[in-house]
């Protein structure tokens, strides 16, 4: 996280409150692997990391806009979206 404080502690209190409206919680992702695992994985590793920015543009269709809109039309089949 670019900023120019030493310090992302707020930054992160922030993201936190934002996580807890949503809902997300741990036993969320808990469930996701269970699911995969009954599906027949042997293994699943979840890490989630988002970047952004706002200091400059990106081209479109740039990074994971491609995968995130593969598993968008597959779920948009199931109506899950």
């Amino acid at each position: 996280m670019g900023t120019a404080e030493p310090s992302v502690a707020e930054y992160i209190a922030e993201c936190q409150r934002i996580l807890q409206k949503s809902g997300l919680t741990y036993k969320a992702i808990h469930d996701c692997h269970a699911a995969v695992h009954a599906q027949g994985a042997p293994r699943v590793a979840t890490d989630i990391r988002i970047g952004t920015r706002v200091d400059r543009d990106l081209s479109s269709g740039g990074g994971n806009d491609a995968k995130v809109k593969r598993v968008q039309e597959i779920l948009a089949k199931e109506h899950v979206i």
